[in-house]
Order: structure tokens, then sequence, then C-alpha cells
């Protein structure tokens, strides 16, 4: 048997975290997943699932640093049902994952002492005749090939 779900969507708020007496943490949040198709039609729809997350200690913590409203996530997890009493005596039943990984896609702040991130003009694309990339020093751009092509490129193994 294997209980595993995987996600990537949006947080449609921030992170609920709350410090149990024991000094565990535990975060609640919500996903939403969004999937396109076409009516009958031929009309573009579009379809929003919303999934509640739980994430415990550090996945939590991590949560509540790290992760805001509208900030891409990947969770990595499992479903769990748990059932308990409202205020009227009524069994509820609530579908859950609970996460065993939790990371963003969303861009960290750099301090000052990180180096550059290389942009557009620190690379170009490759050139005819083979894979390359381009080292510029200096101002000075030049075409190098990678080790693994030799002199002669018709003797790849693939």
């Amino acid at each position: 048997m294997y209980n595993r779900v995987i996600l990537i969507g949006n947080l449609g708020k921030d992170p609920e975290v709350r410090h149990l007496e024991n000094g565990s943490s535990v975060a609640r949040l919500t996903l939403a997943t969004n999937e396109s198709y076409k009516d009958k039609d031929g009309n573009w729809q579009n379809l929003t699932e919303w999934h509640n997350i739980v994430a415990w200690r550090s996945l939590a913590e991590n949560a509540e640093k790290n992760m805001k409203k509208g900030n891409t996530i990947f969770v990595e997890g499992k479903l769990k049902t748990r059932s308990y009493k409202d205020p009227n005596g009524v069994d509820k039943y609530v579908t859950e994952i609970e996460a065993l990984t939790l990371k963003s896609f969303e861009k960290r702040e750099r301090g000052y002492d990180a180096p550059p991130l290389p942009t557009e003009d620190d690379y170009r694309a490759p050139v005819s005749g083979g894979p390359s990339y381009t080292q510029k020093t200096d101002q000075v751009i030049k075409e190098e090939k990678p080790d693994f092509l030799g002199d002669n490129e018709d003797d790849l193994p693939f």
C-alpha cells in the first residue's frame, strides 16, 4: 500500500501557525491548484481545487518564516482523514494532506554579501555545430566547447 500526494499550487492565505505546550509547532495552509480544459463547446474552462495542508515541527516553522499568501509551493505528503464532533454533537470528517516536504518556489531576499546573479548578457544561445557556452572575461567574450566534445564531435557515443 502506498499513500503519497504531490501538489504544486499557490497559497490562498498566510500559513496559520500554532505553538503547542510541548514545544511543537503546527501550521495549517490552504493550497489552490488549477486545471484548464476545453468544454464541449470548445471554450477553455478553469477549475480551482482547494487543499488543506498540515505541517509539523520544522516544516511549520519554515512555513511561518518563508511563506505567505500567493506564494507558489511544492508539497509532498500523505492523505489523512480525521473526525471530530461539531458543537451540535454531529460527527464531521476532514481530509487533509500531512506535509512531509514543503518547499517554496519564491526567491529569497539576497544579502549584501551574496554574489550577483547571472544576467542575460552572461550567456548566449548554443551555436550551430554542437553545445557550447560563453565565458565572459573582462569585456572579452570567447566561445568554448565543453571538454567532453574533444576535437571530433562525430565520436559522441549517442
